[in-house]
């Protein structure tokens, strides 16, 4: 007997042989259907054509269904925490209104490089209206930091002015996101604020695009909490510290059973986990980052004593902040609750795995004796401002590079953020914007509220003043680009073009070029600082503008340059002002680029094919080297 078979030859469940014709796709039940136009090779066009078939279809793929759910969570997966589980959501709103957003930001961030580009690097750019363009959206903010990571975590060695703007605006708006949370918790009641709060929020406002968050930062003092109390068991399974939950204040109130504590502390922090205070490299920034003392396991004493004090009181210890001059401490009470004798302390010092110290014995720490209110308690607040005045000063003693630049830029924000009347800080700050040339429109600001603050500073307001709305005329009437030909007669010397990278003879660093003059064009200081005249062809030679693989920027002798036999990736943060993409062997010039040296391209081109076609394929597909921080002087080495 034949088996029985369903539509186009397939056995039938019940043995019956329905009709091919009766049997349709809108017949499947709604969970089916749902099911199958959930598909991941399905995209959001095929479900808008299937949705345009019929009234079935169409219903199956509504608004607030699994299908456009699906579609939503399949092409942007970073946005699912913003949404509860199992929520009712118009999805195809919010995907429409996602994609909206997504082409908007593209748009904006496309078109900064033609507006803000600058032949020379702009240490600390400021991109003035493009970031209130982006804000202006009026679209959920989250909305547009999805969009410009997408563009960031496209293909590495495509779209790299894309991303090099991209990366300027996520770096602003999560610093202005930083600064409103900063500005919420400093409204708090005083015994509401947390110093490891406060820390976390000066961490991620200086490094707004590391993945620093509370949450995460609590999580790993919660292990390290537990690795105490099991320390804290084997020796007095009965101590209260034990029954302490997380997130609970308890106090334990006998002195010895906090002593306990105490010790228990430094063994685990010391000896088990090895914390200790960077002396070596005391001045890094690295060092008040609470994500990177914990990365490292080592820092500074205020970044340590936050971290000490903060485990102390999970495990029902309070101790106190200590402003001591050049050493920041911790105090523990050994007196009833309310004395401010300065010898009813001891006094922790962190930074020196633990160590408890008399009053007397602090002051051999510094080399001189200070007076009682040094050893006093202070304030949360007072805490930032301490950890963000080591900070400003680290920026400060800095090498003039972006690096140092950024972080004074940073500090100072935060610091104004926290004590906003400083007239000492705010004049730095409109120096800092002045000197680099950015944000004059700020400056004056600045200014303004200097001279309500303190009348005295009217003779450096004053010139600040005169000289910054001289910048802001002379922007409005900007200087044509000079426009370098190859082919004119004045050129014809120039031997390498923009775009290749390149290996310096004497000092072998790898470098991708980005300009060039005829004739050496720095002044007759940096000429003879630089010996320039012990070179062979002395200043009476090309000389070409380069971004070097540590992470300055140089202005180097042609005669000093040779075309690197296996090219790689320069890992520069400036790249992507210049270049659009790296195409294995050289840099491609952005469109902008290509405007001041139109002729260029065609000669890297062709250098490449002559200069590399004996090389093996894996040239140039070396591995990317980490990005460095650039350095702002043109005039570092020839």
């Amino acid at each position: 007997m034949a088996t029985p078979v369903d539509g186009e030859g397939q056995p039938s469940l019940n043995g019956t042989i329905p009709d091919p014709q009766t049997k349709k796709l809108t017949d499947l039940p709604t969970e089916l259907l749902e099911h199958i136009l959930c598909f991941p090779v399905l995209k959001h066009v095929d479900i808008c054509n299937v949705s345009c078939c019929c009234k079935r279809l169409h219903d199956v793929c509504h608004g607030r269904g699994k299908v456009w759910g699906h579609q939503y969570k399949l092409r942007w997966p970073r946005l699912q925490r913003f949404y509860r589980q199992n929520e009712s959501c118009d999805w195809l709103r919010e995907y429409k209104t996602r994609h909206r957003v997504g082409i908007q930001i593209r748009r904006t961030v496309e078109s900064i490089s033609k507006r803000f580009f600058t032949e020379v690097p702009c240490v600390g750019q400021v991109l003035g209206d493009s970031f209130a363009e982006i804000e202006s959206l009026g679209m959920p903010e989250h909305f547009c930091e999805d969009e410009l990571l997408f563009i960031l975590n496209s293909d590495k060695r495509k779209s790299l002015t894309l991303k090099y703007y991209a990366k300027k605006i996520l770096y602003f708006l999560r610093q202005q996101n930083i600064l409103k949370s900063l500005k919420n918790f400093l409204e708090q009641p005083t015994e509401q604020q947390s110093a490891l709060e406060g820390a976390v929020l000066v961490d991620q406002y200086c490094n707004p695009l590391a993945d620093v968050t509370l949450d995460s930062i609590s999580a790993q003092l919660d292990a390290i909490t537990e690795k105490v109390k099991k320390m804290l068991r084997i020796k007095n399974p009965s101590h209260p510290s034990l029954r302490i939950a997380q997130g609970n204040c308890s106090v334990v109130e006998d002195f010895e059973l906090q002593r306990q504590v105490i010790c228990a502390l430094n063994s685990v922090l010391y000896e088990q986990l090895q914390y200790k205070g960077n002396e070596c490299d005391y001045y890094n920034p690295l060092n008040s980052y609470i994500h990177q003392v914990l990365l490292r396991r080592t820092g500074i004493p205020i970044s340590l004593s936050v971290l000490y004090m903060t485990l102390a009181q999970r495990l029902g210890v309070q101790l106190e902040p200590v402003n001591f001059p050049n050493h920041f401490l911790l105090r523990w009470c050994q007196k009833p609750t309310g004395t401010e004798d300065i010898y009813d302390f001891v006094y922790i010092d962190a930074f020196g795995k633990g160590k408890q110290l008399t009053a007397k014995e602090c002051e051999y720490l510094i080399g001189h004796q200070v007076t009682a209110d040094y050893y006093s308690a202070i304030s949360t607040t007072e805490v930032l401002l301490r950890m963000v005045g080591n900070l400003l000063n680290i920026g400060k003693r800095g090498e003039g590079n972006e690096k140092s630049y950024q972080l004074l830029r940073d500090s100072l924000d935060l610091y104004l953020t926290i004590n906003p009347d400083n007239v000492q800080y705010l004049l730095l700050q409109a120096r800092l914007y002045f000197h680099l040339g950015i944000w004059p429109e700020k400056v004056l600001d600045i200014l303004q509220h200097i001279q309500a603050l303190d009348p005295s500073q009217h003779g450096a307001v004053g010139y600040l003043v005169q000289h910054t709305l001289e910048h802001i005329q002379h922007k409005k009437h900007p200087v044509t680009p000079e426009v370098k030909r190859r082919s004119a007669p004045e050129h014809l010397e120039v031997q390498y073009s923009v775009g290749l990278i390149m290996k310096h003879k004497r000092s072998g660093y790898n470098c991708v070029i980005y300009g060039w003059d005829p004739k050496c064009t720095m002044s007759p200081e940096w000429i003879s600082t630089m010996r320039v005249h012990q070179l062979s062809n002395g200043a009476n030679q090309p000389f070409y503008n380069v971004l070097v693989q540590d992470g300055t920027c140089r202005y180097a002798a042609q005669e000093n340059l040779e075309p690197h036999s296996a090219p790689l990736e320069i890992g520069h943060p400036e790249v992507g002002r210049y270049f659009s993409e790296f195409a294995d062997t050289y840099y491609v010039a952005n469109e902008e680029l290509q405007t001041r040296y139109p002729e260029d391209m065609d000669e890297t081109l062709c250098t490449v094919r002559e200069f590399y076609h004996r090389l093996t394929p894996s040239v140039g597909n070396q591995e990317e080297a980490p990005t460095t921080d650039q350095n702002n002087q043109q005039a570092m080495s020839m």
